[in-house]
């Protein structure tokens, strides 16, 4: 069981954004920057390619009202979407709030953000969600 499906199960706590059905999407706990959000399918699949159809094409729609929300709350010229899937082997995108190309750098340092800050940064997404 990966890490991921430990956090669906409510087995670890998360700073969570949204969840339906399919998918759930919460806080990196080692952000690239602050609002750096996953969303992960609640099946655990490898490789997002492996991912069946009917998840892939509806990730993308769940994930887009928490990217509207991620730009509104902070300052960022738009919403990036990273798929790297090395670190957990559980398919997953990353939704960083960016102003560079480089700001989708993986290789940079994560912060190392405290748990009253990734409260706030919680909050202040989940005030700005609205259903596109």
């Amino acid at each position: 069981m990966t890490i991921f499906s430990r956090i669906i199960n409510g087995e670890i706590p998360s700073y969570k954004i949204a969840e339906s059905e399919k998918f759930i999407a919460f806080l990196d706990i080692q952000p690239l920057v602050m609002g750096h959000v996953l969303v992960v399918p609640k099946i655990e699949v490898d490789k997002l390619f492996d991912v069946p159809d009917d998840y892939l094409a509806a990730m993308l729609v769940f994930a887009k009202p928490i990217a509207h929300a991620i730009e509104k709350a902070f300052d960022c010229n738009r919403c990036g979407i990273s798929v790297i899937g090395l670190e957990v082997p559980h398919a997953h995108m990353h939704l960083v709030p960016i102003n560079t190309a480089n700001d989708l750098n993986f290789n940079s340092p994560k912060l190392n953000a405290t748990p009253d800050e990734l409260k706030a940064v919680q909050e202040k997404i989940k005030a700005n969600i609205k259903a596109d």
